[in-house]
């Protein structure tokens, strides 16, 4: 795990955020969410040897462009986390880490279905949220666009939140705010945030394509444009601007 090792500034742990950050359109969105309601907030990404590994320069780009275009994060972003979780990733029969075609499982699940990813995700998240004095942590889940995943569910997360609690003797808070919008919806916070700025920034720089693909920009972003990921990127944002008459 790679972290910086700089003191927390003098925030109260409640007014302090971690959001796990990919550079993907959900986890942008809920790290300007978390920029507009807390005093202090830190990134964490996680490189689990999935194949879309792109996502871990990507963040990296995000997060500076971020800095350059919205005022919140000049102010209140702090530090980035990355933690190695290849070792877990290399456990999973999943197409987000093999060279797999992605379809649908015996049980009903996407093969994209990472077992524990989530789980996991926070607990590493937790643990530097202690560290680091920070007792909110922030996920871009959703059960409305959500891919078939058990592990995005709000009761999944629910319980998660009190086995940290539990197990860490700290008063986490796991906080989803996408957890009920749509696609389009995700469009609509973004650009209430942040404006046509922010909306910019999402299209130009984030990646949320499963397959790694960023050597052609669609009006909706960077992608394949065929796997789940980008279908339900590309689907919400034409029905965002569609409401808008853009």
């Amino acid at each position: 795990m790679t972290v910086t090792l700089s003191q927390p500034d003098h925030v109260p742990a409640d007014r302090s955020a971690l959001v796990l950050f990919s550079g993907g359109q959900d986890s942008t969105t809920c790290l300007a969410w978390a920029l507009a309601h807390f005093d202090r907030v830190e990134t964490v990404g996680f490189d689990y040897g999935q194949r879309h590994n792109v996502e871990m320069q990507v963040r990296l780009k995000v997060l500076e462009r971020l800095r350059e275009v919205h005022e919140p994060a000049r102010l209140r972003l702090g530090e980035d986390h990355v933690v190695d979780l290849r070792g877990f990733g290399a456990v999973a029969e999943s197409s987000l880490t093999r060279d797999q075609e992605m379809k649908m499982s015996e049980r009903g699940l996407p093969n994209s279905f990472v077992p524990g990813r989530n789980l996991v995700f926070f607990v590493y998240a937790a643990a530097v949220a202690d560290r680091r004095a920070i007792d909110h942590l922030v996920g871009g889940m959703c059960e409305t666009d959500f891919s078939g995943y058990p592990d995005c569910r709000k009761d999944t997360l629910e319980a998660m939140e009190n086995v940290l609690r539990l197990g860490i003797e700290r008063p986490y808070v796991i906080d989803t705010p996408l957890m009920y919008l749509t696609k389009a919806e995700t469009w609509e916070m973004t650009h209430e945030l942040g404006g046509a700025a922010l909306v910019e920034l999402m299209l130009e720089e984030t990646h949320t394509c499963y397959m790694g693909v960023r050597d052609k920009r669609h009006d909706w972003g960077y992608g394949c444009g065929t796997c789940p990921a980008c279908e339900l990127r590309a689907k919400g944002f034409a029905q965002w601007r569609g409401k808008h008459g853009l």
